[in-house]
């Protein structure tokens, strides 16, 4: 991951601009993402293997070059490859408020509490939090859409995702036993978005974010678009809810 400040990238001509230099060992690496963000946000990487991670953006210092290829985001291992990035807004909260926010949010949202918990931090299950503060971190909430190549997805609370040091290995982002496949795409979404998917067979479908069922960060997907014998998802586009104007983002 690397941070530089928005004038480096000005003056672009038709050939193009440097964002990163892929050398030595290095060869193999492949840009994923470019997102502006500020000293307030988070960055979130995905991993196919259903791995997450989040820092805030400032753990990343401002680089000078446009040639390094910059710090760890995730420790990967194996056959690891970071599919997404994501940025996201900030939002302090212990882990019982957040544990005691997704109690709720998913008993609102009328689904069964998985008692879902940090990977590494003892919390209390019986943590509460009042209406103002359940109040104050729905409107700071961002929706985290998760696909996998088998057409499975999901949303989730990005209050699901600890704010952690970068570099690590991360927190799980979809049970590997229920994922249907590597994870395709992991980015933010509006309920009044749709979605696009496109297959390695080129068939695609659009379908409106609001019937995507709401889970865990950790839990397993519902099916969205039913792949064929051999056909995975290979492609995820975001479309904006926008009136007569259409924005994309492919994943």
């Amino acid at each position: 991951v690397r941070r530089n400040k928005l004038s480096d990238f000005t003056n672009v001509m038709r050939n193009g601009k440097i964002a990163m230099k892929f050398e030595d060992e290095h060869a193999d690496t492949t840009l994923i993402n470019a997102r502006i963000a500020s000293n307030d946000d988070d960055v979130m990487l995905v991993t196919n293997s259903g791995r997450a991670i989040r820092f805030p953006a400032t753990d990343v210092r401002v680089f000078n070059s446009r040639s390094s290829v910059g710090v760890r985001g995730i420790k990967l291992g194996g056959d690891d490859k970071v599919v997404s990035m994501s940025i996201i807004r900030h939002f302090d909260a212990t882990s019982e408020e957040r544990t005691a926010y997704l109690k709720m949010r998913r008993a609102m949202a009328g689904i069964a509490d998985d008692g879902t918990e940090d990977e590494d931090e003892e919390v209390d299950p019986n943590a509460t939090i009042d209406q103002a503060r359940y109040a104050e971190m729905s409107a700071a909430e961002n929706l985290i859409l998760t696909i996998t190549a088998k057409g499975s997805g999901k949303l989730s609370s990005s209050h699901d995702y600890p704010v952690r040091g970068r570099g690590g290995l991360g927190v799980t982002a979809m049970d590997k036993a229920m994922r249907g496949g590597d994870i395709v795409a992991s980015f933010p979404v509006e309920m009044d978005d749709q979605i696009m998917l496109a297959t390695s067979k080129g068939q695609s479908i659009r379908v409106p974010v609001e019937g995507i069922s709401f889970r865990s960060r950790s839990a397993g997907g519902v099916k969205v678009f039913d792949t064929g014998k051999g056909e995975e998802v290979v492609s995820v586009a975001w479309i904006a809810d926008q009136g007569d104007e259409e924005e994309n983002e492919a994943e």
